[in-house]
């Protein structure tokens, strides 16, 4: 790429001249959709530069608009990381014509990534019996013990590969192909999903600067340690929970409930940009009373004032928990404290009704 390959060069050239260090002139070459995926971008190419970011703060990816500078952005940029259209509609033409130039890397799009359809209605049956995640099938009909659902953990990351999730790169264990239009886009939260993104993000980052590519192949091996270890404490923490039924304010959380074996019963907006009506919310309180959910989720970058009227009455705990990563500081460090705050809110509001 025209201003990646130059970079080492040009960065030695700056910091001979007027001081700059080289991630200086590598920020604005490398745009990044939503906080998770910046934190791993981060992550790859620390020592080397810093990636700019688009939906910043409590902004959502379903809704978001582009401001101007984010709009140059793009159009001065190299590399354009994001999830795909599922998830960011709002990019999806702006890349086609301000990112025209730039190489644009649609993360769903990534080898060895488990996908799950997505899941229809707001108040879904519970896959799973005993909160056992199944992680390999996209059905009721097999069961997995714990130590296949985790396999990956312990191991080196060298030996690691992400070839055993293939069956699910446009598949089900079944065969059967799932379009974008009915994939759950919110892949990050599972872990093992980011080690993939990690892999992919220094593919690309390495072919567009192989004068870094060391660096970026660097830095990811110690991100993958660094997510397996991560899967491995979550895996842990959440044992005791495992199975208790919870409602989330939109469905954000299969992959993270699939990896970790909990058991959502519901969400209460099947549309995150749209209010429910009242019996959207009759439903919702009946399933809360059905099933004994213990907790119901808010999220900051959605305030529905919904939420205390959906519980008022069933005895179910209020908590928050944030996809995105919101209220936390861009940075490679972002993704860690993402999910491990999503396992303590999910810990800490279950284990008060167990």
């Amino acid at each position: 790429m025209r201003a990646i390959a130059a970079l080492s060069l040009s960065a030695l050239i700056a910091s001979a001249t007027v001081g700059l260090a080289p991630a200086a002139l590598a920020t604005e070459r490398v745009v990044v959709s939503i906080k998770p995926l910046h934190s791993l971008v981060a992550g790859v190419m620390a020592g080397v530069g810093t990636p700019e970011i688009i939906v910043d703060g409590a902004g959502s990816p379903h809704s978001y608009s582009l401001k101007p500078s984010q709009a140059q952005d793009l159009q001065e940029a190299d590399v354009i990381f994001w999830v795909g259209p599922k998830l960011e509609p709002f990019l999806e033409k702006a890349i086609t014509t301000l990112g025209s130039d730039a190489r644009q890397v649609a993360l769903m799009e990534a080898p060895g990534l488990t996908l799950l359809p997505t899941r229809s209605g707001g108040a879904f049956e519970r896959h799973h019996h005993d909160g056992e995640a199944d992680h390999h099938e996209h059905s009721d009909e097999a069961d997995h013990d714990e130590d296949h659902d985790h396999a990956h953990e312990g191991e080196d990351a060298h030996e690691h590969e992400h070839a055993d999730a293939h069956e699910h790169e446009h598949a089900d264990a079944d065969g059967h192909d799932h379009d974008h239009g009915a994939v759950d886009p919110h892949l990050w939260l599972d872990p093992e999903n980011a080690r993939a993104f990690v892999a992919e993000i220094a593919r690309v980052l390495s072919e567009a600067d192989p004068e870094n590519a060391k660096t970026y192949a660097a830095n990811a091996k110690a991100l993958d340690d660094r997510l397996a270890g991560l899967e491995a404490k979550l895996t842990e923490e959440l044992k005791p929970v495992r199975g208790r039924p919870f409602i989330t304010f939109h469905d954000a959380y299969q992959y993270f409930e699939h990896r970790f074996g909990l058991a959502s019963a519901g969400s209460i907006s099947v549309n995150p940009e749209s209010i429910p009506g009242a019996e959207r919310v009759a439903e919702i309180r009946g399933r809360i009373t059905e099933l004994g959910a213990a907790c119901v989720f808010a999220e900051p970058q959605f305030t529905p004032r919904l939420i205390a009227v959906v519980t008022e009455g069933t005895g179910a705990t209020c908590a928050t928990l944030d996809p995105l990563g919101a209220e936390l500081d861009n940075g490679s460090e972002l993704y860690f404290s993402l999910l491990e705050n999503l396992g303590t809110s999910l810990r800490t509001c279950l284990a008060e009704r167990s």
